[in-house]
């Protein structure tokens, strides 16, 4: 291998994943990394790093120019783009030829017809490959996309046509919900990949997604290392990843491995890539071409577990002109994945940021991770933050220790959906292996578990160390016992938590098993038989008012003002100042981790605006009014 440094330019889990294969193979590395990412943890571990901007990912890890100067300037000879970002962007691949520099991953031409979705149907099409019914709406008005989708048929999935990971995807059941729908797909697909071209495609009932992972050199040799099962979805993001799938049998698996070779051989395919395809899990022998990953994929983890291979050590073999070595790909047990996303499941899943008080992975599992302690996690991009992997003799085996894995992983200071993925593991149609992508909008409302007496016992302890941060309350308030001229006695301690207060009796000892840690406005948090919990200690006086305002709502009262349910930048008003709205009305869209999230009217009134278009919100922050009319 003739690379003596290459240049990652991305950041976070998967940053650091190369970085540790380059290491292995005594290649020097050098990180990029943007204002929001000078302390990022890649940033410590590579062998060298460059500023490429500010915060925004448009001036830093998607400025093309950025990105080629910073690895001329390093030394380095070769460029890994990771995933996202530049990952599948042709210009990328152009500028590296330019430069002189090796782009590790396909050519141009795979970049460039696998980039466009509609252009990777018609193209693997006449490989032989099956595709999806549908059509592309380039070009097309809103009216005649009303009509074309009319003519095709509901329901349909719309999908920008220059992206993938999920982001603008909206299904549509009926020709009143397209405009709508539209509209959000290309306000999505412009910010994130800078083209609103959109294509409608016939939405499976019951569908499975399964991928296929490629390799190819440059000889013309293609290869496959199996299927990999990422049906568990939310919003189309992938959360759970599994290999082989439950699902395919040996002869499938042998069809959907030829297909994706066809597939990657019709563009001369060369490096890792993935061949998506969605199978109904009602026909499972029947499959089609969904759109191919010219790059590295997110769970390619689980790939590496089951083969033995190491994908980026043969993308930079690949790209340093090698010939593939893997005589004979055999698979070992099962592997499944679970991405650990900064986010709040019973908030409906809304981005969470914050400052990383404790990051602690468990131990006997694979977990990639973007923070440590000490991390700070923004909204400037996506909020997946690690991935745990598990490995089993079987699937069994492997779900049983994911699920211990997740239960011993502990992450203070930012809200996750740790806890939401045991509940999914656990789901009897989860370990039946019996899903569809469906499966997680169908389940009910997620509620945060309760903490246990252990928990906290434990919090109740930690509270004093949050007085000796500065946040003591009044002792006339606090609820500890004090009283004026006579000595303290024995009182509780009340916590707001996600089912109302509690109060608990301070122990004369703690509990050896939970962690703790508080954070710097008070709140403690506290891990205990493997759940975490957030709990704001709280005055007598605020738990009173906290409970009449539960009470309140319990009977029918509904707030007034709209706040803003996450982090994040105000991209659409949908409703005038003064206008007269209907309760579920959306008032404005915030976007933020690339996710957008409509606020809608909490009843019938008059709206009173506080934001605007393209204003910075924060979470909670109060955008809007609704009044009732006068009289009503």
């Amino acid at each position: 291998m003739y690379f003596d440094t290459v240049l990652v330019a991305n950041r976070g889990e998967i940053a650091r994943r190369v970085i540790r294969t380059l290491r292995l193979l005594g290649i020097r590395s050098v990180a990029v990394y943007s204002d929001a990412d000078a302390s990022a943890p890649h940033v410590a571990e590579a062998d060298d790093a460059v500023r490429i901007g500010p915060a925004a990912a448009s001036h830093s890890y998607l400025d093309i120019d950025a990105v080629i100067g910073a690895a001329q300037a390093s030394g380095a000879q070769a460029i890994h783009p990771g995933y996202g970002f530049l990952s599948e962007n042709p210009a990328l691949g152009r500028a590296c030829a330019e430069a002189g520099i090796v782009f590790i991953g396909p050519g141009a031409q795979a970049l460039e017809v696998m980039a466009d979705k509609i252009r990777a149907r018609d193209h693997v099409a006449a490989s032989g490959v099956p595709i999806v019914p549908g059509f592309s709406a380039a070009g097309m008005t809103d009216d005649e996309i009303v009509d074309a989708a009319k003519a095709a048929g509901f329901p349909l999935l719309i999908k920008p046509s220059a992206g993938g990971g999920g982001k603008g995807m909206q299904e549509v059941h009926g020709p009143d919900e397209v405009r709508d729908a539209v509209a959000t797909a290309r306000r999505v697909a412009t910010a994130a990949f800078g083209d609103d071209t959109l294509l409608f495609e016939r939405l499976i009932q019951r569908p499975r997604h399964i991928e296929v992972q490629v390799l190819g050199d440059t000889r013309g040799t293609v290869i496959h290392l199996g299927e990999r099962e990422c049906t568990l979805q939310r919003r189309h993001q992938k959360v759970i990843e599994e290999a082989p799938s439950p699902l395919i049998d040996a002869g499938t698996r042998a069809r959907l491995g030829e297909a994706a070779c066809a597939a990657a051989a019709s563009v001369a395919y060369t490096g890792a890539g993935t061949v998506e395809f969605i199978v109904s899990a009602d026909r499972p022998d029947e499959f089609f071409f969904m759109e191919m990953n010219t790059r590295l994929q997110v769970e390619h983890p689980v790939t590496e577990l089951v083969t033995g291979v190491d994908l980026v050590e043969q993308q930079l073999r690949i790209a340093a002109g090698e010939a593939l070595d893997i005589a004979d790909v055999t698979f070992d047990g099962h592997a499944i994945e679970a991405r650990v996303y900064a986010e709040s499941p019973a908030r409906g899943f809304l981005p969470a940021t914050g400052d990383v008080l404790l990051w602690q992975p468990a131990e006997g599992v694979r977990t990639d991770a973007a923070v440590e302690t000490g991390s700070v996690v923004t909204a400037d991009y996506d909020p997946m933050i690690a991935k745990v992997i598990a490995h089993g003799a079987d699937r069994a085996q492997a779900l049983e220790r994911l699920d211990a894995a997740l239960a011993g992983t502990v992450l203070f200071g930012v809200e996750s959906n740790i806890d939401f993925l045991r509940t999914l593991l656990t789901d009897p149609v989860v370990q039946a292996g019996d899903m569809d992508t469906g499966l997680i909008d169908r389940m009910p409302p997620f509620e945060d578990p309760a903490p246990n007496e252990a928990a906290l016992a434990a919090a109740a302890a930690a509270v004093p160390l949050a007085e000796e941060r500065g946040h003591a309350t009044p002792l006339w308030l606090a609820g500890t016992g004090w009283r004026a001229s006579a000595a303290p006695v024995p009182g509780r301690v009340w916590f707001e938590t996600s089912d109302g207060t509690v109060s608990v009796a301070p122990r004369a000892q703690r509990d050896e098993g939970p962690v703790t840690a508080v954070g710097s406005e008070g709140t403690v948090w506290v891990h205990a038989d493997g759940v975490t919990s957030a709990l704001t200690p709280l005055t007598r006086r605020q738990a009173m008012e906290h409970r009449l305002a539960q009470r309140e709502r319990a009977e029918g009262a509904s707030d007034p003002e709209l706040r803003a349910p996450m982090p994040g930048a105000v991209v659409a008003v949908h409703a005038e100042e003064g206008a007269r709205v209907t309760a579920g009305e959306k008032i404005v869209s915030i976007e933020a981790m690339k996710m957008e999230h409509p606020v809608t009217a909490p009843h019938d009134g008059i709206l009173t605006l506080l934001v605007a278009s393209g204003d910075q919100v924060r979470r909670d922050q109060i955008i809007a009014r609704v009044d009732p009319a006068e009289g009503e």
